[in-house]
């Protein structure tokens, strides 16, 4: 039987779920898992019974992660809608690590809708509730960072993106790594200094091949994107396989996924990567 903690949150994301769990809680957890693969369609199909069943928190998570998917291909809107059907079922809940994740998605949805005064506001309620556990410190360093980014401070980004970075490699989270270390390495290169530069492309690199080995599809064309900037001379590879990786996020995404993808601003047009 599959250790659906381990892969959700542990050092194997790459496990392979063979069926659907009977039980709410484990089916939100191989979707999460799922997600991390870019199984996008599967994942949905394990979510959408749990985001309407009985256990509010349960729901809101599964509400939350649908839209953390949405967001992943872009599609900002729709993961709002997302969130704000997660906070709903929230309404009345004591559960800080749920409310982290719907704060900060919804924090997430406002940055790549350009309201960066908006997401502000939610990343610092969710920095304001208290222990929300390691998924929650990790995260709002991320959101932390992708804001300061939006709002054109590098400078502000870097720490934020630190540490996450360090909370992650404390965490055990194969997942949770690699997207610090894409994070980190993307305000590193933002920032620009030459020994950012240097250190951005290490982070991205090792970024690179973890989530190539372990199949994390939708963090390894960002990885990829970033190198092609940081290593023009390889730039023509680094977007050939940003490109794989993208086909291979579309093969595995339900119709309205591919959708959102196919227009949206954030996913980069496979016949631009190639040429």
């Amino acid at each position: 039987m599959i250790d659906l903690h381990r892969a959700a949150f542990g050092d194997r994301p790459d496990l392979v779920i063979t069926s659907a769990p009977a039980d709410p809680g484990s089916r939100w957890l191989a979707a999460v898992t799922l997600g991390g693969q870019a199984r996008y369609a599967a994942a949905a199909t394990l979510l959408r019974p749990v985001i309407t069943g009985a256990d509010p928190v349960l729901g809101a998570l599964a509400a939350a992660t649908l839209a953390a998917h949405r967001r992943q291909l872009g599609g900002h809107v729709a993961a709002r809608d997302l969130d704000r059907l997660a906070y709903r079922r929230l309404a009345g809940q004591v559960a800080p690590d749920a409310w982290s994740d719907v704060l900060l998605g919804l924090a997430a949805d406002a940055l790549g809708l350009g309201r960066i005064p908006e997401a502000r506001r939610f990343a610092h309620r969710a920095g304001q509730l208290g222990d929300a556990g390691w998924r929650g410190a990790i995260r709002l360093g991320w959101v932390r960072a992708e804001i300061e980014l939006g709002a054109g401070r590098p400078e502000h980004a870097v720490p934020h993106a630190e540490a996450a970075a360090e909370r992650a490699a404390r965490s055990g989270s194969a997942r949770h790594q690699v997207k610090s270390g894409l994070v980190l390495g993307a305000a590193l290169t933002v920032r620009g200094l030459d020994a950012d530069r240097a250190r951005a492309r290490q982070l991205l690199d090792t970024a690179r091949r973890r989530a190539s080995r372990l199949g994390l599809l939708s963090l390894l064309w960002p990885c990829r994107l970033l190198l092609a900037e940081l290593e023009p001379a390889n730039a023509e590879a680094h977007h050939r396989e940003a490109a794989y990786a993208v086909h291979g996020v579309l093969c595995r995404a339900d119709p309205d996924g591919r959708r959102i993808a196919r227009a949206s601003p954030w996913v980069p047009d496979l016949d631009g990567l190639t040429g």
